[in-house]
């Protein structure tokens, strides 16, 4: 074979190739490295784990912030000033207000029927009223919240003590026996958000070719069936609340549901990363400012307010009057759940195109190419 031949090693073709070659062997640059490492499968795994590193620290800090050091802020107190003036009253409400760092309240009523109204409304956490000439009275109600009470009645009884007032402590509105300290109905809703975004996740996941209508309604299946299995759980089978339970097992179904859609919300916005807003406004900041676990008085302020117009805390107020509260009711808590659902399920119906999954759409590149 001739050295001239084209199929010969040393010809000109065969130069040509072996400089593109080479050039294809240079040095990748910084940003060529960057761009191809971020295309690899190790870029979204170390993102999650500095995300899941920050989750562990943030939820750590966000429940013992809000939880671990229970301090009054503001509890509001009926005061019964109908009748005579007592002596006893004015040093036990001044004591009170000096224990308490003038964080009472204080409301005055006429009647003990009007401050018994309030305390049913849930205006108040607590009743001071006159007893015989210089005694004092003080009605609580755990069922508001059994960490108020509990700090009510062991201030009231030091400052009786000191101001040498004759008092009675009395549990007005106690919890039920099978949750002495009022947590069972934090637990439940607790365990319908997350429950309810987890649900949704795994819709994403196992059952992605679901098209949008789809979607929602099984939403509603797993929220209906799921708040029906954990009202029977808790009242049925384990017997620690008696719950009303239609109501109760409504307000679970709707709480997963919200919680269900609010991540398919936030995964129609911004794709696989809709698991950090999700767990940042359900579970790091909604699940400790609920009033659940600790009632809001003792919250710090800020988060005893923002936690009322979040779905866990609309859905810990909704079960808690639904259980002790029957003849009382408000329809705030349920406007909240109905705003969060409504808003997440318009903004995942407006964009559904962007929401991954669904099947019988022609993908984008095939559109652009036909």
């Amino acid at each position: 074979m001739s050295p001239s031949s084209p199929d010969s090693p040393s010809g000109p073709d065969s130069s040509a190739e072996h400089g593109g070659h080479g050039a294809h062997a240079r040095p990748l640059t910084r940003r060529e490295k960057w761009q191809q490492y971020k295309r690899s499968p190790f870029f979204p795994a170390v993102v999650l784990t500095l995300i899941i590193a920050a989750a562990a620290g943030l939820f750590a800090g966000s429940y013992t912030y809000a939880l671990a050091n229970p301090t009054p802020h503001r509890i509001p107190a009926a005061l019964v000033t109908g009748g005579p003036a007592s002596p006893g009253v004015d040093r036990f409400v001044d004591g009170m207000e000096e224990a308490l760092d003038a964080s009472l309240e204080l409301h005055r009523y006429a009647t003990r029927a009007e401050a018994d109204e309030a305390l049913e409304e849930q205006k108040v956490f607590t009743i001071v009223r006159p007893v015989g000439r210089r005694g004092v009275a003080l009605d609580v109600a755990a069922a508001s919240g059994a960490t108020v009470a509990q700090l009510l009645g062991e201030s009231g009884v030091e400052v009786a003590r000191r101001a040498d007032v004759p008092l009675v402590v009395t549990d007005v509105k106690p919890q039920q026996k099978g949750d002495p300290r009022g947590l069972a109905l934090f637990y439940i809703s607790l365990a319908a958000v997350i429950i309810g975004f987890v649900g949704s996740i795994q819709l994403s996941v196992n059952a992605k070719d679901l098209n949008p209508l789809e979607r929602i309604v099984f939403t509603v299946g797993y929220a209906l069936l799921g708040g029906f299995t954990i009202a029977a759980v808790v009242d049925w089978l384990l017997g620690a609340v008696d719950l009303p339970f239609v109501q109760s097992w409504l307000i679970l179904a709707f709480t997963m549901f919200t919680s269900g859609m609010v991540f398919t919300m936030f995964n129609t916005l911004i794709g696989r990363w809709a698991m950090i807003p999700t767990w940042g406004v359900m579970v790091l900041l909604g699940n400790p400012s609920s009033g659940g676990a600790v009632s809001w008085p003792l919250l710090p302020s800020v988060l005893g307010h923002v936690g009322r117009w979040l779905p866990p805390g609309a859905s810990v107020n909704a079960q808690h009057t639904a259980v002790y509260y029957q003849g009382h009711q408000y329809v705030f808590p349920y406007l909240v759940l109905a705003a969060w659902a409504l808003v997440s399920c318009t903004v995942f119906w407006v964009w559904r195109h962007r929401h991954p999954g669904g099947r019988g759409r022609v993908p984008e590149h095939a559109a652009a190419a036909a």
